[in-house]
């Protein structure tokens, strides 16, 4: 594989970066030369402090916004990476020939659909690398091929049936977010129908999806057009397979480490603990936050609860709630903690989560129940295979005002924690999922097969 390079390109977000550097790192660990391109604040975020893989270069892109960017400039952002990000794409590619290391192989993920076009232009071979569950891309090919009024036509409706081929039953509140008419983000749906037509183009198009063959067997092959190539789960390797016990992390260095959470988690008794955690992009009411608060006071249960200090765009997030001082009595507050090292601590009993996919994946592969709190684009449709298909977690009920109530949260993380049939139920299915996903990865497995055949392929 020394004569091969293949550059990998994805969007600046966390949830983006996470699972294509532990897909990068599993290509170099077979040989595979790759670069690793990103804006230029995303690898300023990155973990300094870990040395980076032989085989591996990281190429930062300008974007025109190299200390980060607001919320409300994502749009703006969008744009302004697609135009600096092809010209950068174009030089790195340019670069890499005359230094007599030329590309091989483009990789690129969600949201920048305008990679797989600089990589035409220049006549090289390249293929998406699907960071959602393959029922996401099925739910938008679906949508830009016939069924946008089969999807859309009852939105107002969050329980009316939606029927579509190889799917599970879904309503509104299970579809990604930004195929909804009150969906506000602009930018999203173009970039996903560019990606459905850049695949339409193709003869048999290649989509390496962060899954794996056993969870998702039947949503994987419901477009016939499409040849899905499930290669994950994509979380670090010393909390799945352990060939690698040294790589635990992705996280930038933006945070300070600590080991009290840790310690914390050791003084308490097995599956006791409520682990509370929403990423870096959902912010909350105060209402919702006070809610979430009492729900736990009333769940007498010890939790250890993540709260960011700023998003991801370095905002002040605003977080007290009137609890406060008895909440610090019954549990811990942290600003960051290593999610995949607390979800896999014997005393984790239940996972309340946004349900982003990376989270999802992470819980699913550490056997934890989960208390489903979605709030935007693909996490109403993993709430709804966590719930429904995988029977591994509760989700919340949200009352007419669009908050879910602390009665609510206490009834949820009682289901998932308790020793009633539900919740017994939801565990035993836990440890079923955990089993095959590490089946899928080890040696012979099928996302291990799976991976061998792309980098063979490349090598053709």
């Amino acid at each position: 594989m020394d004569n091969h390079h293949i550059l990998l390109v994805t969007f600046p977000g966390q949830g983006h970066i996470n699972p294509s550097l532990n897909f990068v790192k599993r290509l170099v660990t077979r040989g595979v030369r790759v670069t690793f391109a990103t804006s230029l604040s995303a690898i300023q975020r990155m973990n300094k402090t870990t040395p980076t893989p032989q085989g591996l270069t990281l190429s930062p892109i300008s974007d025109g916004y190299d200390n980060g960017f607001k919320a409300e400039e994502i749009e703006e952002v969008m744009t302004s990476l697609q135009i600096k990000g092809s010209r950068a794409v174009a030089s790195l590619i340019h670069a890499s020939r005359d230094e007599g290391r030329p590309i091989t192989r483009v990789l690129y993920t969600t949201l920048i659909p305008w990679v797989a076009e600089v990589a035409h232009d220049l006549h090289i071979p390249s293929t998406l690398l699907w960071i959602q569950p393959a029922a996401i891309l099925d739910i938008y090919y679906y949508y830009f091929n016939g069924y946008a009024d089969v999807i859309t036509k009852n939105s107002c409706d969050p329980f009316c049936p939606i029927e579509l081929p190889g799917l599970p039953l879904l309503t509104s509140r299970d579809i990604p977010s930004f195929l909804l008419p009150t969906d506000s983000f602009k930018y999203a749906l173009p970039a996903f129908k560019k990606h459905i037509e850049i695949l339409d183009a193709q003869t048999n198009p290649q989509v390496l999806v962060n899954t794996f063959d056993a969870l998702e067997f039947d949503t994987l092959r419901a477009i016939k057009k499409l040849n899905m190539i499930p290669i994950g789960p994509l979380v670090p390797s010393a909390f799945l397979d352990g060939k690698d016990p040294s790589d635990t992390s992705n996280e930038g260095d933006m945070f300070q480490k600590s080991t009290e959470y840790v310690e914390w988690l050791n003084s308490k008794p097995q599956s006791s603990v409520v682990y509370l955690s929403f990423g870096s992009i959902s912010v909350f009411s105060k209402k919702q936050r006070e809610e979430m608060a009492y729900g736990l006071l009333e769940s007498q249960r010890p939790f250890l609860w993540v709260v960011r200090k700023t998003d991801q765009y370095g905002e002040k997030v605003e977080h007290e709630v009137s609890c406060m001082e008895e909440l610090e009595k019954q549990g811990m507050i942290v600003p960051w903690c290593s999610q995949v090292e607390v979800l896999s601590h014997p005393s984790l009993g239940c996972f309340v989560t946004h349900c982003g996919w990376n989270s999802t994946l992470e819980s699913l592969v550490s056997g934890v129940p989960m208390v489903a709190f979605p709030q935007w684009t693909d996490q109403g449709t993993n709430a709804k295979l966590i719930t429904d298909v995988w029977k591994t977690g509760v989700r919340v009920t949200i009352n007419e005002e669009g908050i879910a109530e602390r009665e609510e949260f206490k009834r949820c993380i009682d289901m998932a924690m308790g020793d009633e049939e539900k919740g017994k139920e939801m565990r035993g299915n836990a440890k079923k999922w955990k089993e095959l996903a590490r089946e899928a990865v080890k040696e012979g497995g099928s996302s291990d097969m799976n991976l061998k055949a792309f980098v063979s392929e490349i090598g053709n």
